[in-house]
């Protein structure tokens, strides 16, 4: 009996000496991938490509054209400045203060354009400043060849003078002002087209 058993141990040794032959798991190790993975993941893929299609579909359809009339039909208006009959002798930037005897102080009117303007017809000067961005008028009143030009005490740049009828506000009234500028030599300039428009109004 024990001589029988032998050769069948010799050929359980034989089977498990043979090498066993590489898993999937071992061509993962280095890289390689399952067929059958493979084809899953292209199975996947094909859904996306086509939802892609149907995204490019969509871009490309034709917005419809909507177009609604407005309601209410506004017309151009033009704005008129009561600027339009005269010529712009000098216009230069600067800030103007009004004197309240009330108070007795200085109140800033405001800062933008002063203008010297001439009626084209009568040929009269007025003085004209609006202020900036509200364009709202803070200074309107003719150049009389009464009025005087005083230096400002303590300033180069700047003059003081009364008037007896500004209407700006409205209604004219009269009032002393102090108008003031960036330096020295655009206060000279003011003050000789003062003195020309009041050549013009004698």
């Amino acid at each position: 009996m024990s001589e029988e058993t032998k050769p069948q141990e010799t050929k359980v040794e034989e089977k498990s000496a043979l090498p066993t032959p590489p898993t999937s798991n071992v061509f993962a190790l280095f890289g390689g991938k399952k067929p059958e993975k493979k084809k899953e993941e292209e199975g996947e893929e094909e859904p996306k490509k086509e939802s892609k299609k149907e995204d490019a579909s969509a871009e490309n359809e034709e917005e419809p054209d909507i177009h609604f009339e407005p309601i209410v039909k506004l017309e151009k208006v033009d704005v008129k400045t009561n600027e339009e009959g005269e010529e712009v002798l000098f216009k230069i930037r600067a800030k103007l203060f009004k004197f309240h005897a009330d108070t007795t102080e200085w109140k800033e009117r405001g800062v933008g354009d002063v203008k010297f303007l001439q009626n084209k017809e009568t040929k009269k000067v007025r003085l004209l400043m609006r202020r900036d961005k509200t364009m709202k008028v803070c200074a309107n009143h003719i150049i009389a060849p009464q009025y005087t030009l005083k230096p400002n005490i303590g300033s180069d740049k700047s003059w003081v003078y009364s008037v007896t009828a500004d209407v700006s506000e409205g209604e004219a009234e009269a009032q002393t002002l102090a108008i003031r500028f960036g330096n020295k030599e655009n206060a000279e300039k003011f003050k000789e087209w003062f003195e020309k428009a009041q050549e013009f109004n004698k």
